[in-house]
């Protein structure tokens, strides 16, 4: 038995026109923002960051709300493509096995985008682009809710736990990884994503073989 296909995602926010050296712009908006926090982090701020002056800025964007908003959609975009799929129930796979694979590939998508997922959970909804941010949100905690609804009624997970709350502890570790991880250090995201999914699905037992 599975759930009702999932229903569209919200609407991307629009975005700017683009410039020359955007990108590098976004970047050192994100890092500031994430560094000082966004309602603190002025143009002012980033044009001392990027030696620019606040003219040359807004020759490239309209004001900190767009950057902000393309910060967060960089952050979601390939999340939401992650879910949409593992939503679909039309290629075969089990519904424990696609959520298997999109507790693993959101592993590696933080990892790409770390900044920005950095940013998007620290959002709080004081603005139009954070609101729209929260409900694209709340639209993957819905799908990756009813996902391990499937996923029990398979009988591969066990049913004595809320799927929501199952949904927010997992999604919870993956989300951890904005705290400590480092693409410079130990482990690179395919290592990263393997344990997280083995703890998650496996538990840390050590299990005699028969």
């Amino acid at each position: 038995m599975t759930s009702p296909g999932p229903a569209d995602p919200p609407p991307r926010r629009r975005r700017g026109r683009p410039g020359y050296d955007q990108p590098a712009v976004l970047r050192a908006a994100v890092e500031l923002f994430n560094r000082k926090g966004y309602d603190a982090a002025s143009m002012g701020d980033l044009a001392k960051e990027l030696g620019l002056t606040k003219p040359a800025i807004y020759h490239h964007v309209t004001g900190k709300e767009q950057l902000l908003g393309e910060a967060l959609d960089d952050a979601l975009d390939e999340l939401t493509a992650v879910v949409t799929e593992a939503s679909r129930d039309g290629a075969g796979a089990t519904a424990y096995g696609r959520l298997r694979e999109v507790v693993r590939r959101s592993v590696e998508v933080l990892a790409a985008h770390q900044p920005s997922v950095t940013l998007l959970l620290r959002v709080r909804g004081n603005s139009e682009v954070e609101v729209a941010a929260l409900e694209r949100r709340r639209w993957l905690d819905d799908r990756l809710a009813a996902l391990v609804s499937d996923a029990v009624a398979e009988g591969a997970l066990r049913d004595d736990v809320p799927p929501a709350l199952v949904s927010r502890l997992l999604f919870g570790m993956v989300n951890s990884l904005v705290e400590w991880y480092r693409p410079e250090g130990a482990y690179d995201p395919a290592t990263v994503a393997d344990a997280i999914t083995a703890i998650a699905f496996d538990g840390l037992s050590r299990h005699e073989r028969g």
